[in-house]
């Protein structure tokens, strides 16, 4: 594989020549490098995006449509071995690394079917023929996370090239030989030189190179809230078109009416995804008094018997976190709960698998916790059931909206009434009732509050980069 920059259609290495390694968190076995590129590289993603943009723009949408279509008939045909790559830059079970794919393929899918829809408007004045015209936005910038590094590059890409936008694209500096991989199937699959363009490297130099140039018109970013927080500023001095996924704090809240082993089985679906590494996982269990102990102890039972190890081994379920880092701070999360009068019923400390990194985390619930633990307001991105038992709507309700964070958030409940209230009641932009996935590429993705805004999927992330034009004519009066 092709383990350098993508800047015009050629594959360059940094200017200074310098590279960093990428190793496999399970193992710690340095799997490649790539450049350690900075600011003039960014500079001349830019160059090359810009000159490409007009000609991208003008052709039909059934034309961009097609190379989507074809980039997708590539992430099916290599499905097993991207996946295979993702697994072992990123740690996560072969099975997942699979589904993330094909969640990928999705968007490009999508986003084909959905740009054929894009028609201009007239809406009726009277005395005037109005026209509303929707026209791509220009160079459009992306930075991506290390947890699904080829679906959240997908979810970028997808919806700019199928409306005509190209692109400056910044993957994780954990995972970009992924992003690397699909960038080479994009240009076998027809993307012309200059519409993708992808630099790694120094994240501070590339987005500030960014965020300065003011031919970059939209930055789509997916990642923590304090980084978020520094694109917007910087993006105030061209006002560039933003769109954020950040920080998540999901509740997940089980009524009385629930189905124990139900609930117990979406707990683990949804928890438990790429390790407890994701966005949209629950992060706070709040259990209604009638079902806590059951639940407790099920969920516990189930945890314990998740299998960690690498992802590329039969029967596991379970990699490492991604890196030191993570680790900890997961570690930081458990200790402090348990500082402030939290029970372990499982888990709560590293796991030792043979042979491997120290990275691993036993699957870990927690009981009698309380809202000055971090574990309840923070993110803690790991392998962790926070438990709390609720009595009554009203304060299930309080207590899940109890947080900066907005994102995503779990019902289960068979209460048809409560499901309708649920939209006004839960201050989240990603709502799943008796569903452990709710987020798929026809829907809209993205949150409110302090987790950011903007909305990536179906027609609603293909509006993220399209401006409108209203062209308002009166007729000459004929003599």
């Amino acid at each position: 594989m092709t383990e350098t920059n993508l800047i015009d259609g050629r594959w360059v290495g940094a200017d200074s020549g310098a590279s960093f390694e990428i190793r496999d968190p399970a193992t710690d076995r340095v799997v490649g490098r790539v450049p350690n590129a900075g600011a003039e590289e960014a500079r001349r993603a830019v160059d090359a995006a810009f000159g490409a943009f007009s000609a991208w723009a003008a052709r039909p949408a059934v034309e961009r449509a097609e190379v989507l279509d074809a980039l997708a008939a590539r992430l099916i045909s290599d499905r097993d071995e991207l996946a295979a790559l993702l697994t072992e830059e990123q740690g996560k079970p072969l099975s997942e690394a699979r589904a993330e794919i094909d969640y990928a393929r999705s968007f490009f899918e999508v986003s084909a079917r959905t740009c054929l829809s894009i028609r201009d408007e007239s809406p009726s004045v009277p005395g005037k023929k109005v026209r509303v015209h929707r026209r791509p936005v220009g160079v459009a910038a992306a930075i991506t996370p290390w947890n699904f590094p080829i679906a959240m590059l997908a979810k970028k890409m997808a919806p700019a090239m199928a409306v005509g936008c190209t692109q400056v694209l910044k993957p994780a500096e954990q995972t970009p030989l992924s992003a690397i991989a699909l960038l080479e199937r994009a240009m076998d699959s027809g993307v012309p030189s200059g519409v993708l363009n992808l630099v790694t490297g120094d994240p501070s130099a590339i987005g500030a190179a960014w965020l300065q140039d003011s031919r970059v018109r939209k930055f789509s970013f997916t990642g923590s809230t304090e980084v978020g927080r520094l694109l917007m500023q910087g993006a105030a001095t061209n006002l560039q078109r933003l769109s954020l996924e950040l920080g998540g704090h999901a509740p997940m809240i089980v009524f009385e009416d629930a189905s124990v082993e139900r609930a117990v089985d979406i707990a683990m679906a949804a928890k438990y995804r790429n390790g407890g590494q994701t966005c949209i996982c629950p992060n706070r269990f709040l259990i209604h008094g009638d079902l806590h102990d059951r639940f407790v102890s099920r969920l516990a039972s189930r945890s314990a018997g998740l299998v960690s190890g690498r992802g590329d081994r039969p029967g596991v379920d379970l990699g490492p976190m991604i890196d030191d880092a993570a680790i900890s701070k997961v570690e930081s999360h458990v200790a402090d709960a348990i500082d402030r009068g939290a029970e372990v019923v499982t888990g709560g400390d590293r796991r030792r698998v043979e042979g491997l990194a120290d990275r691993f985390f036993a699957p870990t619930v927690l009981t009698e916790c309380t809202s000055g633990m971090r574990c309840w307001t923070e993110e803690t991105c790991g392998p962790v059931c926070p438990i709390r038992r609720f009595e009554d709507e009203d304060e299930a309700m309080a207590m899940a909206n109890d947080s900066v964070f907005g994102l995503a958030s779990y019902v289960v409940t068979d209460d048809q009434e409560r499901i309708r209230r649920l939209g006004d009641e839960l201050h989240t932009g990603i709502i799943g009732v008796n569903d452990p996935g709710p987020a798929v590429a026809s829907v809209p993705f993205g949150g409110v509050k302090h987790s950011g805004f903007g909305r990536e999927g179906g027609r609603w992330g293909l509006e993220e980069y399209l401006e409108l034009v209203t062209v308002s004519t009166i007729e000459p009066t004929s003599v």
